[in-house]
């Protein structure tokens, strides 16, 4: 279910994000790129590989939109690895809709270096009132970003307003197991300084609420462990040239968050996949 907190909850997701040794975490552990869940193939691959892997996988489910004439909405787009991806790889202009402006600088610097940055616009905002008019985009896309929202329910609505009939939503988030309480996430979720996590259902119901057609789920909740396994294997190997640029209190900090993730997916507490959807 959604949590609502207003500009408050988006000052916090921002500030979350521009944090130094966030930013630090994510830069020299998780890749820098796909700031995301991953889909592992075997024990130890890299977790920049896992990560690309959902990038393409969900990619998939919209292929058939992904052409250069169609506009692409990426909401919480980060250090923008999903959007070059797309750029890239099937010519369609890309608006990339953050809140943070330090990821966005990050973003916009490795665009020019690869020569994308006139495919993509980034731009520094919230989702919660996405600056585009009705019916602009072919297809909205966003991966681990909703669970930061303030309200998942305006959210959803937005993404869904700036869609063409017949355009199609598709995104990953982090959400909790139908029946889990926030009380029980709240160690586990409060790193992300979140209340709670959106369900599978909650999802599904929004969804369809909003005229959605062909809402669909891929269930990939398997992979929630495999991912916060390697993230501490990845921190212990690195822990050294971590504690340089990142304050020692926080890597002990992380270590014992990341472990949280870990039992709360193992304890079956934690929901993950892809939901894809279709505007009539």
């Amino acid at each position: 279910m959604p949590y609502h907190g207003g500009s408050r909850g988006e000052d916090v997701a921002r500030d979350y994000y521009e944090t130094s040794d966030v930013d630090a975490f994510y830069a020299h552990v998780w890749g820098g790129e796909d700031i995301h869940n991953g889909i592992y193939t075997h024990a130890g691959e890299a977790v920049a590989d896992a990560s690309r892997r959902t990038v393409e996988r969900v990619a998939d489910k919209v292929a058939d939109l992904l052409t250069p004439e169609a506009k692409v909405l990426d909401m919480g787009s980060g250090y923008g690895g999903p959007s070059r991806y797309l750029a890239a790889t099937f010519g369609c202009p890309i608006t990339a809709l953050n809140i943070s402006e330090t990821q966005n600088r990050h973003h916009r610097a490795v665009n020019t270096e690869r020569g994308l940055d006139d495919l993509i616009d980034v731009v520094t905002e919230s989702f919660q009132d996405i600056p585009c008019e009705n019916g602009r985009f072919d297809v909205v896309w966003s991966q681990e970003a909703f669970c930061h929202s303030p309200d998942r329910t305006r959210t959803l609505a937005e993404a869904v307003r700036v869609l063409k009939p017949g355009g199609a939503l598709a995104f990953t988030d982090l959400m909790a197991d139908e029946g889990i309480s926030a009380q029980t996430l709240h160690p586990v979720v409060s790193r992300l300084r979140v209340d709670e996590l959106a369900t599978p259902n909650f999802y599904r119901s929004s969804l369809a609420g909003l005229g959605m057609s062909h809402v669909d789920f891929d269930d990939l909740s398997d992979q929630i462990g495999n991912h916060y396994e390697r993230l501490i294997e990845e921190t212990h190997h690195r822990e050294q040239e971590l504690r340089n640029v990142i304050s020692p209190d926080y890597v002990d900090t992380l270590l014992n968050s990341l472990s949280l993730w870990v039992d709360a997916a193992h304890q079956g507490q934690l929901r993950w996949g892809i939901f894809h959807c279709r505007r009539p």
